[in-house]
């Protein structure tokens, strides 16, 4: 088997650009009206990337954990994200350039600007090379220019420091770097005002009238928790249990409701040993990235990751991120520190994924307590709670008050009930007390105090909620970026190296020949195929096999068949392999077999190879 080299070229965020424009992956939308920044459409190859992505989601959570799949609706009255704190704090903190208004987010701001004096910083002490920006990634980025100066070292140690944990910096402190540090927008070099919270929700209306303020969500989360007692009942009254969506934004959010006093996971066995890639509060606050290899049975154990079900999904998303694609090397958990933790959140990991621009959280794992079924219950008045029959009825012994209410009500007359209201009521022979604005003494003929016993054999409880957040397009681009190289020996041929779980096309079919004999038996692999549930397209364009396969290595398309004029005579077909190019062969039903092994991940190319024989390039022909 060929032995390939991916990393002979360094990366060049400009080729694979102008690959997945040239292959229509995306592209701007709205383009020819001069397009809308921020705002992409897929073309085919990147609309299946994405709808594959998505399935092995549902299958590697959904069907695998047992969850309870819903969809919920896009349009949100104003109360409920007024209710769950989205409204007042669902916000990022924006600077405006003084002179032009332009506006930039503070944080992504400064990010740029001193990490473009660090790399100014390296390269005067020789230390690294500044790569040339392509001229459009220019236009599109406000990026901070690097200029070679070599600055103190106390100064470096200051920008590492602050970078380390920049999150972790509120809105009025990040305007003071900006101030200390004579940092300004990078596109005109004017100074920026002081940070402004800016909403990051889209305000819509509801109903023809316009009356209904709403909005268009930022999370599919509410719509769980506001069917969570529908769930409940589902799920015959039990918890733990998983509700699960895909969204607008194309996000992936679940939702795994559990006992407060008990966070443990049934499956935490599985994975406990599983060792991942953490950066923890603590490390980031001291200034510093380094990331600590450890397994998740350690980091519980020693309360780095708060519980059992906080760390399996990690795991599973882990897992999750490694089988599509992603680098596991270009793979950390960063642990949210004090003051970016979302206002719902007690614990929260990001799942970060390195690329051309940096790190870039791409999922979301947060611990949200009981915070939402809470609010939206005390704000509706509906109970969004668990009842759970104890196995052992729990007895207790309490002072219970007892009014006698002929005499409080004589004594009291319409105020009687005012006095009955109330809890906290003194011990003695005589006391008083003020309610409502009125004074009440309480004595013993009114009021006696008895001890009585309770039974309890129902419990009741307000779950809370494990949340693992997906944002499909980061993961698309961060495994495309992670997927691409250029062959060794011509950096003009590019390649997408997409496992075939997730590959927009699995297998192309190449007849050799556009004459009519080839047609039925390209009719007969395609139908094969198609009926093996793998997806496969016919290039019978006039162009060179060579440049065919060439094209389709830049689409990610693992394997290729081909159809010559031994096929016609023997019923013979190559197979070959995307990465290494070579080639096997074999009669078209066991080289099919091995195909649909290979697509649905039972084998490797590996045994691929000991099932098939090498094809030298020769078949005989009459």
């Amino acid at each position: 088997m060929s032995v390939v080299n991916k990393s002979f070229h360094p990366f060049e965020k400009s080729r694979l650009d102008a690959l997945l424009n040239r292959r229509f992956f995306y592209a701007p939308a709205f383009e020819i009206y001069g397009g809308v920044a921020g705002l992409y459409d897929y073309g085919p190859p990147g609309s299946s990337l994405q709808a594959n992505i998505m399935s092995e989601w549902r299958k590697h959570f959904i069907i695998e954990d047992h969850m309870l799949e819903l969809d919920t609706t896009i349009m949100t009255p104003a109360p409920v994200f007024e209710t769950s704190g989205h409204v007042a704090r669902f916000a990022d903190w924006m600077v405006k350039d003084t002179k032009t208004g332009d506006v930039l987010r503070a944080d992504h701001l400064v990010k740029n600007v001193l990490e473009a004096r660090l790399a100014g910083d390296r390269e005067a002490r020789g230390l690294a090379a500044q790569p040339k920006d392509d001229e459009k990634d220019k236009k599109r980025k406000k990026k901070a220019k690097t200029v070679v100066v070599q600055l103190a070292d106390e100064l470096v140690k200051e920008f590492e420091s602050i970078l380390a944990q920049l999150d972790n910096y509120s809105g009025p402190e990040i305007g003071e770097l900006c101030r200390k540090y004579d940092i300004r927008n990078p596109d005109t070099d004017n100074e920026v005002g002081e940070p402004q919270q800016f909403n990051l929700m889209f305000a819509s209306s509801i109903g023809p009238t316009g009356q209904h303020p709403g909005y268009l969500r930022p999370e599919t989360a509410q719509g769980h928790f506001l069917n969570f007692s529908r769930l409940l009942e589902f799920n015959n009254g039990r918890v733990p249990f998983a509700s699960a969506q895909i969204g607008q934004f194309t996000m992936g959010e679940i939702e795994h409701f559990v006992d407060p006093e008990d966070k443990s996971h049934e499956k935490f066995r599985e994975v406990r040993d599983t060792v991942l890639s953490l950066l923890d509060r603590h490390v980031q606050v001291g200034g510093s990235t380094q990331v600590t290899r450890m397994t998740i049975g350690e980091a519980v154990d020693k309360g780095i990751v708060a519980n059992e079900t906080l760390g399996y999904f990690l795991v599973r998303i882990n897992l999750f991120l490694i089988k599509i694609g992603i680098n596991p090397k270009r793979l950390r958990f960063r642990q949210h520190m004090a003051n970016e933790m979302a206002h719902y959140a007690t614990d929260c990991w990001d799942a970060e994924i390195e690329n051309a621009t940096g790190w870039t959280e791409c999922v979301g794992c947060a611990d949200r307590a009981a915070y939402d079924l809470s609010v939206h219950s005390a704000r509706t008045g509906q109970p969004l709670v668990v009842r759970q029959a104890l196995k052992e009825p729990i007895v207790t012994e309490k002072e219970v008050p007892e009014f006698n209410k002929k005499v409080v009500g004589k004594t009291y007359g319409r105020d009687a009930s005012i006095l009955q209201r109330q809890v906290n009521l003194p011990k003695g022979p005589q006391a008083t007390i003020s309610a409502e604005g009125k004074v009440f003494t309480i004595t013993s003929d009114l009021l006696a105090i008895e001890r009585k016993t309770f039974k309890q054999s129902i419990r009741e409880f307000t779950p809370n909620v494990i949340e693992p957040s997906f944002g499909f397009g980061r993961i698309l681009y961060t495994l495309l970026e992670h997927s691409f190289w250029c062959r060794e020996q011509d950096i003009e041929r590019g390649v997408l190296s997409l496992p075939p779980v997730v590959a927009p096309t699995k297998v192309l079919i190449v007849p050799l020949s556009a004459k009519e004999e080839f047609d039925p038996l390209v009719q007969e692999v395609s139908t094969k195929l198609r009926k093996a549930g793998i997806f496969s397209r016919v290039d019978d364009s006039n162009t060179s096999i060579g440049k065919r396969y060439a094209r389709n290595d830049e689409l990610g398309t693992p394997f290729g068949v081909t159809l010559d004029f031994a096929s016609v005579q023997n019923r013979t077909m190559t197979l070959r392999e995307r990465d290494t190019t070579d080639q096997l062969i074999g009669s078209i039903d066991d080289v099919i077999t091995v195909l649909t092994e290979l697509v649905q991940g039972t084998i490797d190319w590996p045994a691929a190879c000991k099932r098939l024989p090498a094809y030298d390039g020769v078949q005989a022909v009459d």
